[in-house]
């Protein structure tokens, strides 16, 4: 492949950045929480810092044209740090909530397209001596993994990469190869199992405006993980997720006698390779997921959960609906609709992402990093989006939504507080 070649956008990438209009920004937040320290960090040094590694992201220093047929990265020749790394003024940004309103502001503010599509923005001191950096990369030039790896590469000091396991959440080894016969068998089964299930209308089906309203809440990853060993058939760690959502939803949405919502939870499957060459672009698909808010038992919306996942990851799904939608995106017309089936509001109601983030704790300019959240903008008609990133033990939430459309998202965090322990419990009692 020429360099020219590897300028052009993939075919997903260009379809993200395709997406982007008045309402959607199209990029994903991570929010870094900082322990406390007698002063604030010298924004200088972390310009320095991040400045002397970008080269390890080549799309670091590049924009994306647009005039051309087809949109291809260029670098980007009057770049500076101090455009894409800068002290976010916010006057008096003292506490929590005024924090997740300053990083609300920010969800909701495009990045400039005449400059590479990334911000690191440091907010505070706040009033306890915290700070924190909001980092904003666009879709288009990084998934869940891809911008995982980006902060690794650019923002955290520099650490110990830790021993490789034989399993990682979010990036699965090479999958087994299948005849072409095979595939072509599998594709429509996968098709039906996932797609072509209209549920009832979702709670979440409403026009959105370009405001943005951001919660986060937080679990401990072995308290997690312990409630998925303790099942009959071991649930994993994102199942346990899932459950905890279904609570906190069923709780948020209750209205008296009215009967909850039959919602389906689309979970992003990332398809990178543990063993492939780092890079970071777009390579996800999906599973929808029924979120079973009716059923009182928390163990039983788990155990249901779980049976559902493990069955679809068994089959192969991600895997086949990739292949699909890549096969019929080669038809004029054809994969367009496709993508609009597999949008829709009927398909599913909410999307929920779960990425692994660093397994040992980290640092930037000598503070370490309290706290990781992750936060993806919610779409035409899914007017909620959550999302996980986990970070030396602690599984960091973040919910996001159009204020307009759905506003109060600070009390779905608590309920899926709520929902954490009533789960806890659950698996604890005799």
């Amino acid at each position: 492949m020429t360099r020219k070649d590897r300028d052009r956008l993939s075919a997903d990438d260009a379809h993200i950045l395709g997406l982007e209009s008045a309402v959607i920004s199209g990029h994903t937040l991570k929010l870094v929480v900082l322990a406390p320290a007698p002063g604030p960090l010298d924004i200088e040094a972390l310009r320095t810092a991040v400045a002397e590694r970008l080269s390890s992201q080549p799309r670091a220093t590049e924009r994306i044209d647009t005039s051309g047929a087809q949109p291809r990265w260029t670098a980007a020749t009057a770049f500076d740090i101090c455009d894409h790394v800068r002290r976010r003024e916010e006057a008096g940004c003292t506490s929590r909530a005024d924090l997740w309103r300053a990083v609300s502001t920010l969800m909701s503010e495009h990045l400039d397209h005449e400059r590479p599509l990334w911000t690191f923005d440091l907010i505070g001191p706040l009033g306890d001596g915290r700070e924190a950096i909001a980092v904003r990369i666009h879709h288009a030039m990084a998934d869940g993994i891809g911008a995982v790896r980006f902060l690794d590469d650019v923002l955290w000091d520099r650490h110990a990469d830790p021993a490789p396991r034989e399993s990682r959440p979010g990036v699965r080894a090479e999958s087994t190869k299948h005849s072409r016969i095979d595939e072509v068998l599998r594709m429509p089964a996968a098709m039906r199992r996932e797609l072509g299930h209209r549920g009832s209308r979702s709670p979440f089906d409403r026009p959105i405006s370009a405001a943005r309203e951001l919660a986060f809440t937080v679990a401990p990853l072995s308290e997690l993980k312990a409630i998925g060993a303790s099942r009959p058939t071991r649930a994993t760690v994102n199942d346990v997720l899932l459950g905890i959502v279904a609570g906190g939803l069923r709780s948020w949405l209750s209205t008296g006698d009215a009967a909850l919502p039959r919602l389906r939870a689309q979970v992003p499957v990332s398809l990178h390779h543990r063993n492939e060459e780092a890079r970071v672009g777009n390579r996800d698909s999906f599973l929808n997921i029924d979120l079973p808010l009716a059923e009182a038992d928390p163990l039983i919306r788990l155990d249901r959960i779980s049976a559902e996942t493990s069955k679809r990851k068994h089959l192969d799904d991600a895997d086949e609906l990739f292949d699909l939608f890549h096969a019929l995106g080669r038809v004029k017309g054809v994969g367009a609709a496709a993508q609009r089936l597999a949008g829709s509001a009927r398909e599913f109601s909410l999307a929920i992402s779960n990425v692994p983030g660093p397994p040992l704790p980290v640092s930037v300019s000598g503070r370490r990093v309290e706290r990781l959240f992750s936060s993806s903008e919610p779409a035409v008609h899914h007017a909620l989006r959550i999302s996980a990133i986990s970070c030396a033990g602690i599984v960091g939430i973040g919910l996001c939504t159009d204020p307009e459309a759905l506003p109060d998202v600070a009390r779905l965090a608590m309920a899926m507080e709520d929902s954490y322990t009533e789960l806890r419990d659950a698996t604890s009692t005799p």
